[in-house]
Order: C-alpha cells, then sequence, then structure tokens
C-alpha cells in the first residue's frame, strides 16, 4: 500500500469527501479487476465487492452504471426495464469516456459523463462492502447505505 495516491485515485477521494464520506481510499500493490482478486487482497466474502458494471443504453448512448455484488450477475432484462432503455455492451474507449476510469478500477462515484446510477439491493445486507476507488488497485470500504447515497443510485433488485 502506497501512501500517495495516484491522480485518479485522489480525485475519487476528494469527491467522497465532497459528499461527506469519511470514506478512505487505499492503493495496493496487487491489481484487483475481478471481485475475486480484490476479496483474495482484502480478505473478504466476493459477495462483499462492489462491483462497477457499465453498459451502454442502446437509445440514447448514455451510461449506465450498476453498482452490484461481486457474486452476482447483472440481470440485462431487469436493467432495461429500470433505465428505460435496452443496456449494450460497453467498451474500454466507452467505459473511460464515461467514467474516466479504466475497466477494473471504475468507481461508483467522480465519473467524467455520469448517466443512470442502479444499485444491487443484495449489498445492504452487509456491514461494509469495497468498491473500486478509480484504479485497479485502488479500493475502499464504506457503509452500503451510504454508497447508495453518494452514488444517487436508485435502489433495485439487478441480480440474475
Amino acid at each position: 500500500m502506497s501512501l500517495q495516491l495516484s491522480a485518479t485515485a485522489q480525485r475519487v477521494q476528494q469527491t467522497l469527501r465532497s459528499l461527506g464520506s469519511n470514506a478512505i481510499i487505499k492503493e495496493h500493490k496487487e491489481a484487483c479487476r475481478t471481485s475475486s482478486e480484490a476479496a483474495t487482497v482484502l480478505g473478504c466474502s466476493v459477495a462483499q465487492i462492489a462491483k462497477s458494471v457499465i453498459f451502454k443504453g442502446e437509445t440514447t448512448g448514455q451510461s449506465i452504471l450498476v453498482i452490484t455484488s461481486g457474486a452476482n450477475r447483472v440481470d440485462t432484462a431487469k436493467v432495461a426495464s429500470l433505465a428505460g432503455e435496452k443496456p449494450g455492451k460497453a467498451d474500454a474507449d466507452f467505459v473511460r469516456e464515461h467514467t474516466g476510469f479504466v475497466i477494473g478500477g471504475v468507481s461508483p462515484i467522480a465519473h467524467a459523463n455520469p448517466g443512470k446510477v442502479l444499485f444491487d439491493r443484495d449489498l445492504l445486507q452487509y456491514e461494509s462492502v469495497f468498491p473500486a476507488g478509480g484504479t485497479p488497485q485502488a479500493m475502499f470500504a464504506i457503509e452500503p447505505n451510504e454508497l447508495l447515497r453518494i452514488s444517487r443510485a436508485t435502489l433495485a433488485d439487478i441480480a440474475q
């Protein structure tokens, strides 16, 4: 773990503060691009990883962020119903353009061009969840209701 955050993680940390959160981003030596990698590094369950899945709205071209448990697969039919449009695949360039982050490090907040945000209700069962902090090495612990609040997401049943 480094004491100095990368510029991208620092941007997320500043956003956390501006939203009234005391969560602290930590950057690790190991990359945590997948939920299982992150759970191993953090010593938590895969289900406690709050992964950010980005879709491209097929009608609007807007991003659709789904904050979901690392143990869950997203039900795209449920997402379509909630978002009002079919969620399409978002490639690496789309993810970078709309979020400002690379795949594997997408934070649930501080997006360059925010779109619709959905929050997996399954995350609420945990005392703490662990989202990415802007890079594949950066993560932070946060109470799920606080993450729901600061992400300005719609609480939903979105798991398959």
